[in-house]
């Protein structure tokens, strides 16, 4: 009795029979797919048209063995992207916020700041700009050093070999306008022999090895966040050399960087208006990623900013590197289930929270710099002001911790609310410490702020000539930047690929 309640129906057999086939069909269909992607993988690899060399620097001779990577990454050419916060086009920062002229007067950067654009434009935004671009403005001469185009092209590897590390630095920045023409690409994070993922700058290994830690055995998946960061950090120029260093040696905390640079007494400028010793942050990008949630379970940058896509078979890198939010469905939404409003809408929110921290300690920087500036015109001393500039120094560092950076906002959030609110008090400690000195000097009322509600307005005010600067520009961009050009296709730096 129970043998026969135990044997299957007939249909129940062939139903069990069906599935079986329908399994071992899809199974041998995935495996003749599978076995399909690796032999055009292969074939891809074993049939390079070119072979390349060591430290090759033009970006176009990639695209013969690589066209599917090297086609995405001519997309970074384009700036139709925008977001609620900037995008990929250039856009004139001190226009939309004249205090930041300010806040840098006596630094090249009170001359021009832009957003960023993507990597194909690198070179030329190195030279069409105030920072750079003008040999002899203000009587200043070429100050600039080699290490200024450092992050901007393959060709500095190349120069790095051909030239030795030091002397590469130490050389002026536009005597190398010849060599450094390709912009941000292959060579940058690829080894061009292998392929492999590399380091191809000093400082970032360097920095590494002063604190005992060996990246040579980096993962994969680390590497795709470290090529990165041989650029997106904070750095400064040793004084001695121009030798470019990240202040990573106590730590990759905005505070581990200040406790490194007030060791050494260093300062990037010092404020002609309310005379503290600046600390101009650059870009911590990497540090302030390493303290946020997806930089803590091991998300990449190259995860976000360069996900995988497929195209016949082969599945690759896209290369247009641009904010996730370009793309959700193949960023957010590949380990989040919500919907690309949803996501968007999350990612403008802590944004937002951030901005708001931005502008109140703004404000109350902006003050407390003018405020200074009225102290020593009223006769403070420098025992009286020590207080006010140590203040100063440490609240526009953490300000500038957090706008230098790229995505800060959301890559480490909390983080960057944390290091605003910490620049806030700060700079309201600096604008007490200020009312006191003035109090005893018989000044009680409030100090007045001048008229800096344009980037013109702001720049005349800190001394600077805004028609002279951009006249500057104009022939500098015009006559010289052309002969470079002109000398690189010469030499044979340029290749340009066809599609």
């Amino acid at each position: 009795m129970k043998e026969n309640q135990r044997r299957l129906k007939s249909w129940q057999g062939w139903l069990l029979f069906c599935a079986a086939v329908v399994v071992v069909f899809l199974l041998g269909m995935l495996a003749a797919s599978v076995t399909e992607r690796r032999a055009e993988i292969r074939s891809i690899y074993a049939n390079k048209k070119v072979e390349l060399t060591p430290f090759e620097s033009r970006n176009g001779i990639y695209r013969e063995n690589y066209p599917r990577q090297y086609d995405t990454w001519t997309n970074t050419a384009d700036t139709t992207f925008t977001s609620e916060y900037n995008g990929s086009q250039l856009v004139d920062v001190l226009a939309q916020r004249p205090q930041m002229v300010i806040f840098w007067a006596g630094y090249a950067f009170s001359r021009e700041y832009n957003t960023p654009r993507g990597h194909m434009h690198a070179i030329h935004d190195m030279i069409d700009i105030l920072r750079t671009a003008n040999p002899g403005v203000d009587g200043e001469g070429d100050l600039q050093p080699g290490t200024c185009w450092v992050c901007k092209s393959p060709d500095v590897p190349r120069m790095m070999q051909a030239m030795g590390v030091d002397n590469f630095y130490k050389t002026k920045w536009s005597e190398l306008g010849s060599e450094i023409v390709n912009p941000i690409g292959c060579a940058d994070c690829h080894d061009p022999e292998t392929m492999d993922l590399h380091i191809s700058r000093p400082a970032l290994v360097e920095a590494f090895e002063r604190r005992g830690i060996d990246i040579t055995k980096a993962t994969h998946q680390e590497m795709r966040s470290l090529v990165c960061a041989q650029c997106h950090v904070e750095y400064y120029f040793k004084p001695d050399g121009k030798y470019l260093t990240f202040p990573w040696d106590k730590g990759m905390t905005m505070e581990d960087a200040e406790k490194y640079y007030d060791g050494l007494e260093y300062y990037d400028y010092i404020h002609p208006l309310s005379k503290a010793p600046i600390l101009k942050a650059q870009h911590p990008d990497f540090e302030l990623f390493s303290q946020g949630i997806h930089g803590q379970r091991g998300v990449s940058c190259a995860d976000c900013h360069m996900p995988y896509m497929s195209e016949g078979g082969v599945k690759f890198s896209d290369h247009h590197i641009t904010s996730p939010l370009r793309y959700i469905d193949r960023t957010c939404q590949v380990c989040h289930r919500e919907s690309e409003e949803t996501l968007r809408q999350n990612v403008y929110e802590r944004q937002h929270k951030v901005m708001e921290a931005r502008n109140t300690l703004e404000n109350e920087l902006l003050r407390a710099h003018i405020e200074a500036e009225f102290a020593w015109k009223k006769g403070a001393t420098e025992a009286e002001m020590a207080s006010a500039l140590k203040l100063i120094r440490q609240s526009q560092w953490r300000w500038d911790y957090v706008v230098a950076s790229h995505g800060g906002s959301f890559h480490a959030p909390q983080e960057c609310q944390r290091v605003l609110s910490a620049g806030l008090e700060k700079a309201m400690a600096a604008r007490l410490s200020i009312a006191r000195v003035l109090a005893k000097h018989g000044y009680t009322d409030e100090v007045p702020l001048p008229d800096i509600s344009t980037k013109e307005k702001a720049q005349e005010y800190i001394g600077l000539n805004p028609k002279e600067l951009n006249r500057k520009k104009k022939e500098f961009v015009e006559t010289v930047a052309p002969k470079w050009l002109e000398e690189a296709k010469a030499k044979g730096r340029l290749y340009m690929a066809k599609k």
